[in-house]
């Protein structure tokens, strides 16, 4: 039997796709330097080709190989890559239009996982990858859910375990002063802890009226199930149907219908972790529709609440 890696990595260069673990979510992966096999990737999903792609690299110097470094951006890679960190940097020769919807700018990270590094060191390339999943649904982050929702559609998927993280990565334009467009596995305390100066969060307004979408994942409708999901208000008290779904975080509830909690213990690292197969589940339990409350908004916190208003329509 061939070793799955080599296989993988032979899929790869000849344009195929396959389905790859990050410490985030699981990617759906293609050459980034060849167009056609990136095409691929938006074909497969069913995603829009006005919405760019992370270019995933095995190292930094790799990275600085795809987009043009700052200063700002090698103190970010320094101390934060391998992680759940994209940096969004100018990007150089050799990356298609494709990749990034015909911006000038270029999403790159180093996944944090070590099979995906390996993956990416044996093809030789660095490698598009967005979330294995149709597009605007749950993002997977077991190989299994990659296989029951896109199994038919890639060359191989490459079982890595549960991610770590549960989330996407945080995705940061480094300058001129440094913003989050995208929330996720990297916290904003956590960068300024580094940068030593203050990190802005773009306003959900902001992304919603973009058209060029300057980063991935920045639609208002995404990561949902196919059960209608809605957040509740602050106060609000938790339904008692028993046809509602409700998702928890740390909360005594009342009797009603089935419940997922994120943490019984209000651990924000265990509910990013669980979030997306939580909200799996309960879109397959069967509800008329589902509710969630907002975790509170510090560290990994902002991520999730960013992922449960998108997965209710709210951007």
């Amino acid at each position: 039997m061939p070793d799955p890696l080599d296989h993988a990595a032979d899929i790869l260069r000849a344009g195929g796709l396959v389905g790859m673990p990050t410490e985030t979510v699981y990617g759906l992966a293609a050459d980034a330097t060849n167009a056609d096999a990136v095409v691929r990737i938006f074909a497969a999903k069913g995603r829009p080709t006005f919405d760019p792609l992370i270019v995933h690299v095995a190292d930094p110097e790799g990275a600085w190989e795809v987009g043009e470094p700052t200063s700002r951006a090698r103190r970010l890679a320094e101390a934060c890559w391998p992680g759940p960190l994209t940096l969004v940097l100018r990007r150089r020769p050799g990356i298609p239009d494709a990749v990034t919807s015909g911006l000038d700018t270029v999403g790159v990270r180093c996944p944090d996982h070590a099979m995906a590094r390996d993956l990416i060191r044996r093809t030789g390339r660095p490698l598009a990858a967005p979330s294995a999943n149709p597009f605007g649904f749950i993002s997977p982050t077991t190989a299994a859910h990659v296989a029951a929702q896109l199994g038919d559609r890639v060359g191989a998927i490459l079982d890595g375990g549960p991610c770590t993280i549960g989330i996407e990565s945080t995705v940061l334009v480094p300058d001129p002063q440094p913003v989050i467009l995208r929330p996720g596995g990297l916290t904003r305390e956590q960068l300024e802890a580094i940068l030593g100066e203050p990190v802005a969060v773009a306003d959900r307004q902001a992304r919603a009226d973009s058209i060029a979408l300057p980063a991935p994942g920045m639609l208002a409708s995404h990561y949902a199930p196919r059960t209608p999901l809605r957040l509740l208000e602050a106060g609000e008290p938790w339904p008692t149907d028993p046809t509602v779904g409700r998702l928890a975080f740390g909360t005594p509830l009342p009797p009603g219908g089935p419940t997922e909690d994120l943490s019984p213990t209000g651990d924000l690292a265990e509910a990013a972790r669980t979030l997306f197969a939580a909200l799996r589940r309960l879109d397959a339990c069967g509800a008329t529709s589902l509710v969630a409350r907002p975790v509170p908004a510090t560290g990994l916190g902002l991520g999730i609440n960013d992922r449960l208003r998108r997965a209710a329509g709210l951007g």
